[in-house]
């Protein structure tokens, strides 16, 4: 990784936090009042995704993190 793109790191890592944020509405959308097995699981699923987002999003801050300290301490 030479010549790193940094406005791509970032970019990318924007686009990992919108998808956490639009996981974390979504799963809150399922918090309701019908309290069935089918809601629960729906529920469930989306935590998963979540999850799944809320890694997604850790990484891509992390890749720019790390190629700022590379740029700007050599490490």
């Amino acid at each position: 990784m030479d010549t790193l793109d940094f406005d791509q790191l970032l970019e990318d890592y924007r686009q990992a936090v919108d998808r956490w944020v639009d996981a974390i509405r979504h799963e809150e959308s399922l918090a309701t009042n019908d309290h069935s097995m089918k809601e629960m699981e729906l529920w469930d699923t989306a935590g998963l995704e979540l999850h799944d987002a809320e890694l997604h999003a850790k990484k891509t801050r992390d890749a720019y993190k790390n190629a700022l300290r590379m740029k700007n301490y050599g490490f």
